[in-house]
């Protein structure tokens, strides 16, 4: 069996909708390796976008999943319930940096959105929401409105539902203050919706899809203060910033607030489909029984898988790892900029192991080059390195490496990303 002969098939039988973002086909994977049907290595750079934290097969994760299958798949929590459940929420109730929260778990990254949405609406009793420019928030009817990309996570999906509004993210070298954002705010309070009308705001605290765009720490507090002011709820979406990726639990923390509500997914069971929704517990508590829940949400299975997980970011200290990783990164990536044979590096960010750098045409203006982007990818991925592009004009690099991968395979990675450059330059 070949790549060639599975990219046939999935063509035939799966829609092109489904975009992926390699032309290979995973055979194995270890840890911050994977393996091809056809045999060759590459090392990923990628971890299922931020979601195998922890890395791929760890086996403390398939000791826990395979205990749980032997016990019970499924049975619904709501309707025969389960201490695994319950402890899971009890665990993220510690963490999180919300006082008195209570935890509902569902499916999907999407699903967690779509429900602290329902929950904000519910309490506050308005309809309104704002999100951000940039921002990505899944691939739902809702989510994709509060969605801040029009290509392709919107073109073509509309109508949206309506009273989603959105303001500028601020990112400071296209021009975006985070003054300018607040500006926005309170244009949009005066131009467009009270804020009497606004259940919640949502934002990503280092923006995802967006271009690992981190939100200032003196605008994460000003939101937090508008809110306060005209009750509205601060919603962060934690589902690819979370479990120790930025060098922290989550993002939110390097804010020093404590967000109404806050989602996660991803990286939270180390691949296994688990998503939730953290908040203070008056308002978790608002919906009626019967108003919150899903048929697979909070699947045991995946409760069982993130036990695992927060036993590893705990017991191998994986937030300091992540902050060392990505200060390596951070490193290199300086050193591939000032070389004069590589595409030109623009703007160079990361918090923790949340690494991106911009590609840009060697120009004066530091134009966006989404093309240079699409041909680094191409070209590492020849070179045996999986990795990633994105931001709103797609010139973003971001590098998402396992937490747990060995400092011999992480320079090695690099090498291979600073090859590669040298070949797409």
């Amino acid at each position: 069996m070949t790549n060639i002969d599975l990219a046939k098939r999935r063509n035939a039988a799966v829609p092109r909708g489904v975009a992926s973002a390699t032309s290979i086909f995973v055979d194995k994977a270890k840890n911050a390796e994977l393996w091809d049907v056809e045999g060759r290595r590459y090392i990923d750079f990628a971890a299922g976008i931020a979601v195998c934290n922890t890395g791929h097969c760890h086996p403390k994760i398939i000791e826990a999943v395979n205990h749980q299958h032997a016990q019970f798949a499924h049975t619904a929590f709501q309707v025969v319930p389960y201490e695994t459940y319950i402890a899971l929420a009890e665990r993220i109730n510690a963490i999180a940096p919300i006082k008195d929260a209570k935890t509902i778990f569902m499916t999907t990254g999407a699903e967690a959105v779509e429900n602290a949405i329902k929950i904000a609406r519910h309490y506050t009793k308005r309809s309104a929401i704002v999100s951000f420019s940039g921002a990505f928030h899944g691939r739902s009817l809702l989510t994709m409105g509060l969605t801040g990309k029009v290509v392709p996570y919107k073109a073509g999906f509309g109508p949206f539902p309506a009273e989603i509004y959105h303001i500028p993210f601020p990112i400071d070298h296209y021009g975006v203050t985070a003054k300018d954002s607040l500006t926005a705010l309170e244009r949009l309070f005066k131009s467009d919706v009270e804020p009497e009308k606004i259940a919640a705001i949502t934002i990503e605290p280092v923006q995802g899809e967006g271009g690992f765009y981190i939100a200032p720490k003196e605008f994460m507090q000003s939101l937090r203060r508008l809110c306060d002011q005209h009750g509205i709820l601060l919603i962060c979406d934690e589902v690819q910033s979370g479990f120790a990726r930025t060098g922290k639990m989550f993002a939110t923390e390097y804010s020093a607030i404590e967000p109404d509500l806050m989602t996660m997914a991803k990286a939270l069971a180390g691949g296994y489909p688990l998503s939730g929704v953290v908040g203070k517990a008056k308002i978790m508590d608002s919906p009626e029984p019967g108003g919150l829940g899903g048929t697979y949400g909070g699947s045991p299975v995946g409760c069982a898988a993130a036990h695992a997980v927060l036993d590893i970011i705990e017991a191998d200290n994986l937030c300091e790892r992540s902050a060392a990783i990505g200060a390596r990164m951070l490193e290199r990536i300086e050193q591939m900029k000032v070389r004069s044979d590589t595409t030109a590096i623009g703007a160079i960010r990361g918090l923790g192991s949340m690494v991106a750098f911009e590609l840009i045409k060697d120009s004066g203006e530091h134009l966006p080059d989404p093309d240079a982007a699409k041909t680094l990818t191409t070209r590492a991925l020849e070179n045996g390195l999986i990795l990633l592009s994105c931001g709103i004009y797609g010139n973003t690099i971001r590098l998402l490496a396992p937490l747990t991968i060995s400092d011999d395979i992480l320079e090695e990675g690099l090498n291979i990303l600073e090859k590669s450059l040298t070949e797409t330059g």
